[in-house]
């Protein structure tokens, strides 16, 4: 986060030295150097506007109206229908739908993980396992229902947060059935999530997107997800995926157990998801970039 005088001079300095066919700023309602870059440049511009509303709102905040600074962008990307809505309704203009992207092939290919093959029945979970709205609260819930008829039940956690004080924090029925992996690289999430029965998004709210369901998919693993509007974009509606209300630690419980105990839905929902991965290959997802650099180069030679 840098705003100010002396960003804005090294933001005009960068601008007038790279002499850019195009410049393709992400995350410009923040006051930041993408806003700043907004602002100053005057040639072929392309804005990615990631999420929500806090982000126009912290736009709003800045001299400039955010209408005026995003509005004349001959090229604005929404990363989801719900990203391109809020666009809309705040911009009063209109954004191409254009997704994140994966490469599905690193995420295809990646060995499974070997000193976790003898664990039994796996659970993964990727995220801030801290942060409330990841849901881990529900998930701990659901695995505490599951554990007593399930000797061979783990769940592995993977991402940033106080490690220790999570493990204190765990319920007794469910602390040996965790195991916490830290931070990880990308080779090292691509191949937990080659290695796992199921992969869980417990996640209560405030997502538009979904990137981590995208790479489970491409792994391989089968998904049961908090039925956000969001994931369920993501997930064909359930048709790639296990859906369970959110919130709801008895749902999700009833889910992971029919799921872990049917090998055959693992496999169906495996294979629905290698289907519905594929549109979000970086390979895809570059041409249709390109095709919004070529619409702002044109845009601004007429």
């Amino acid at each position: 986060m840098q705003f100010g005088l002396v960003s804005a001079a090294r933001v005009r300095h960068w601008l007038r030295d790279g002499k850019f066919d195009v410049v393709h700023v992400h995350e410009p309602a923040a006051a930041s150097l993408s806003l700043l870059t907004c602002m100053i440049h005057d040639g072929p511009l392309v804005a990615t506007f990631p999420h929500g509303h806090h982000a126009l709102a912290n736009a709003r905040d800045v001299r400039h109206d955010a209408a005026t600074v995003f509005g004349e962008a001959p090229g604005r990307i929404a990363v989801s229908t719900a990203a391109r809505k809020v666009i809309v309704e705040h911009l009063g203009a209109d954004a191409v739908v254009i997704p994140n992207g994966i490469s599905i092939d690193r995420f295809r290919s990646a060995e499974p993980l070997a000193e976790f093959a003898n664990y039994g029945q796996t659970v993964s979970f990727i995220g801030r396992y801290d942060e409330p709205r990841k849901g881990m609260q529900v998930l701990i819930a659901a695995l505490e229902q599951l554990a007593p008829s399930r000797p061979n039940l783990h769940l592995l956690v993977a991402g940033r947060g106080d490690a220790e004080g999570f493990r204190q924090a765990l319920p007794a029925t469910v602390r040996g059935r965790v195991t916490v992996l830290g931070q990880v690289s990308e080779p090292m999430k691509a191949s937990l999530l080659r290695t796992v029965d199921v992969y869980c998004a417990p996640n209560t709210g405030q997502e538009s997107f979904g990137i981590i369901l995208l790479e489970a998919m491409a792994a391989g693993a089968p998904i049961v997800a908090s039925d956000l509007e969001a994931f369920r974009r993501v997930l064909g509606e359930g048709s790639a995926g296990q859906l369970f209300l959110t919130g709801d630690a008895e749902a999700l419980a009833v889910a992971l157990a029919g799921m872990l105990d049917d090998p055959a839905l693992r496999s169906r929902l495996a294979a629905a998801g290698a289907g519905a991965v594929a549109p979000f290959d970086w390979s895809v997802i570059v041409a249709q970039v390109v095709r919004v650099y070529d619409l702002a180069i044109a845009g601004a030679v007429n």
